[in-house]
């Protein structure tokens, strides 16, 4: 999750947000680049005397900032277009779970299982126990296992939401009328922190997402305890 002072992104636990890092890192170093090199040419003509102010025109120039500003959207844009391929890629999941964005909570709905759904709402400030989070606990937690692939259908019952975990590299609006869908692989193990990114209301702030990822056993035993309760309480 985020800490103070945090200048770049959250550690990675998913391979399509390390994707990401990278690519934000290729990127950044081109942008660095480019940056470098406008700054040397504005010092140089401060410094300088124009002794080439004379001249009305170079083909060799005009070759190279045409063809040279080409070639870094290129490689800009092809491993760009690899990720968003690859975001979009959805074979096979292990599991399936409907999150519908309300105003203001989340609610899941595991579709694999015959009975198995909840809400998940934000714990106040003065409910919170040693250890957890203001403004991004919720009393239930997303269960996932890891090492799995994971799809999230996302839809909203009344207004325009945003389902995000910056950590597992997702992040998919949910809209009234409309399923949309999204897949992570949680590659280890943790309790991974997202928010709502759809301003949707006086309480937009106060919804957070809470994405448990654990070994498959454990799921298999949570969903156990969850399916049982379910009855019970039917």
């Amino acid at each position: 999750m985020a800490h103070p002072t945090q200048l770049g992104f959250q550690d990675a636990a998913s391979p399509v947000m390390e994707e990401l890092l990278h690519f934000h890192d290729h990127a950044l170093m081109i942008v660095f680049l480019i940056s470098t090199l406008v700054l040397y040419i504005i010092i140089a003509m401060v410094s300088t005397k124009l002794t080439n102010k004379y001249i009305l025109d170079s083909q060799e120039i005009e070759i190279v900032w045409t063809v040279l500003p080409a070639v870094i959207l290129v490689l800009i844009a092809l491993p760009s277009l690899r990720i968003l391929y690859l975001m979009d890629e959805i074979n096979d999941p292990h599991l399936t779970i409907k999150a519908m964005g309300h105003q203001w909570y989340w609610s899941y709905e595991y579709t694999d299982y015959e009975d198995l759904g909840f809400d998940s709402y934000m714990i106040p400030t003065q409910d919170l126990t040693p250890g957890q989070f203001r403004l991004l606990e919720t009393d239930h937690r997303m269960v996932v296992p890891m090492e799995s692939p994971i799809r999230v259908l996302v839809s909203a019952e009344d207004v325009l939401h945003s389902w995000a975990v910056p950590s597992l590299g997702v992040k998919m609006d949910a809209v009234p009328g409309r399923l949309n869908q999204t897949a992570f692989i949680a590659s280890r193990p943790g309790v991974f922190y997202g928010q709502c990114s759809e301003i949707c209301g006086a309480n937009h702030s106060f919804m957070p997402i809470v994405v448990e990822a654990v070994p498959l056993e454990h799921f298999e035993s949570w969903s156990s305890l969850m399916l049982e309760d379910a009855s019970l309480e039917s």
